[in-house]
């Protein structure tokens, strides 16, 4: 956790650095591959909220539903994303232009992150689809702390 902390703390200061004109070695390129177009020339916010939503699992859910949360957040966030973007064709209503194949794919990561920490394929299903579920709401850029602080404490009920 205090590798994650420090991590969040150095990009924040090097983020900051960016916002003022300087070129971090690195750092920077990580920034230009984090941004959305939305965040333009503003601080990137990605990075951040990626590293609190993992250490908010870590310190609020047990050992196995911190990592279903976190693996939420990296394999069902991240896959429904790309997948979303490359492939979504159908657009779901309510959700600022998410797509089917996008939730689909965050369903299906979190169902095989989940059945292969807790052997449970009917439990987690049930984490799966409150997964996709929350990914799919227009939460902007505080997903990556939703997403895992919401499936964290899903998984902590289902699985008592």
């Amino acid at each position: 956790m205090g590798l994650l902390a420090g991590g969040v703390l150095f990009y924040a200061a090097c983020e900051r650095l960016r916002m003022q004109g300087y070129v971090v070695p690195l750092i920077s390129k990580v920034t230009a591959l984090a941004a959305r177009r939305r965040d333009g020339d503003r601080y990137v916010l990605g990075p951040i909220t990626l590293g609190l939503g993992a250490l908010l699992a870590l310190l609020l859910y047990p050992s196995t539903a911190a990592s279903i949360a976190i693996y939420a957040l990296a394999f069902g966030d991240g896959l429904s994303s790309l997948v979303g973007k490359t492939f979504g064709s159908i657009r779901l209503p309510f959700t600022g232009g998410k797509s089917l194949e996008g939730s689909l794919t965050c369903l299906s990561a979190v169902f095989f992150a989940s059945w292969a920490l807790t052997g449970n394929p009917l439990k987690s299903l049930a984490i799966a689809v409150a997964a996709a579920l929350i990914e799919a709401a227009p939460t902007k850029d505080f997903d990556n702390i939703i997403l895992p602080v919401a499936v964290g404490a899903i998984a902590t009920l289902i699985l008592r």
